[in-house]
């Protein structure tokens, strides 16, 4: 994607570093960080400096890849060991950080040059697989569709182009008149600060709603369809994506609205039978008590946004079940979800 006139991946890695976008601090701000080492790599995953499947799973390929490199000359098979089980606690519920930290732990027991190839051939091929997604995605959105969004699966959240947004951009850029209701995605509010920033950045007509609009929205006609990525895909077509998808997908059934995921096949997970072996992470409380935003002078400040003293749970991640989702649409074509196993091939 262009910015300022400039193509920028969301990740990428150059000699021994890995250069992300500083997601935390859009929108108000845009700007590179710099991870030295795979320890630090780790914890931009982690604070979610990097967020998103695949950019994810691509920032977990670079920092294994950096973790061979580190120890080229020590040779320890400990420090490789640890450093794959520190990369995979990052984020758990996340699918391609371990699809991706597999292959390139494989591929650098072969040797270093191995694992950076291969840490770099995956986040091609998960930009390659986003631009394949975008194409058959937009053979769905017909002329003058709005279109709802639930978190970001952008560009920001992959490589390049996303997954549930790359369509919305295909049909822009072939001359559709579509139209974005972008759910704002409480608590850390990934779609009012991340995707409204990417559709207002392509000139995409757009408008952000609250989470507990979406019902609403259906029920006076004004969407056509919903796209949303995922997480991790079990093999029975199950879903975990970010947490108020169900409830979104469970308001689209009620009033016949096509309900779409977006995802590559690598956010499948053979080792998930259904949705009930999905881990499902939680995260702090402070997300949902604070919010971040910029003051007056435009230095970002944190505040409290809930009562004092009252606790808050965080569950980052729900299920979505296959009998509710019309269809997957992956770098293959649209598979309905009910069908989503064996189709790798």
């Amino acid at each position: 994607m262009k910015v300022n006139g400039i193509d920028y991946r969301t990740v990428w890695m150059e000699g021994s570093r890995v250069f992300m976008v500083q997601q935390n601090l859009l929108p108000f701000e845009f700007s590179i960080h710099i991870c030295q080492d795979y320890e630090s790599t780790c914890h931009a995953i982690r604070t979610m400096i990097v967020r998103g499947a695949g950019a994810i799973g691509a920032a977990a390929g670079f920092a294994m890849a950096q973790a061979f490199m580190q120890n080229s000359r020590e040779r320890s098979a400990d420090f490789l060991a640890k450093a794959k089980t520190d990369i995979e606690a990052t984020r758990p519920t996340a699918r391609n950080l371990f699809y991706a930290v597999d292959r390139v732990f494989n591929a650098g027991l072969q040797s270093v040059e191995h694992a950076i190839i291969e840490a770099q051939q995956i986040a091609d091929e998960d930009a390659e697989s986003s631009l394949a997604i975008g194409s058959f995605g937009n053979e769905l959105i017909r002329d003058g569709y709005a279109i709802e969004t639930h978190c970001n699966a952008g560009w920001l959240a992959f490589v390049d182009y996303g997954t549930a947004l790359s369509p919305v951009y295909h049909a822009h850029e072939t001359g559709k008149e579509i139209f974005v209701y972008v759910d704002e995605t409480r608590p850390r509010s990934q779609g009012a600060r991340l995707t409204a920033w990417e559709l207002n950045n392509a000139g995409i007509p757009h408008v952000i709603v609250p989470d507990n609009a979406g019902a609403h929205l259906m029920s006076l006609g004004k969407i056509d369809m919903m796209i949303v990525g995922a997480d991790r895909i079990a093999l029975n077509g199950d879903v975990a994506n970010k947490i108020g998808t169900l409830e979104k997908a469970i308001a689209a059934r009620y009033f016949g609205i096509p309900f779409y995921v977006a995802a590559p096949l690598s956010t499948m997970d053979p080792e998930c039978a259904s949705g009930e072996d999905i881990f499902l992470e939680e995260r702090s409380q402070d997300e949902v008590t604070y919010q971040t935003g910029p003051d007056e002078s435009g230095h970002l400040r944190t505040v409290q946004v809930c009562s004092p003293g009252s606790e808050a749970i965080n569950p980052a991640f729900d299920i979505t079940p296959a009998s509710l989702i019309t269809g997957i649409i992956t770098e293959k074509g649209v598979i309905n979800a009910d069908e989503f196993a064996g189709k790798e091939e």
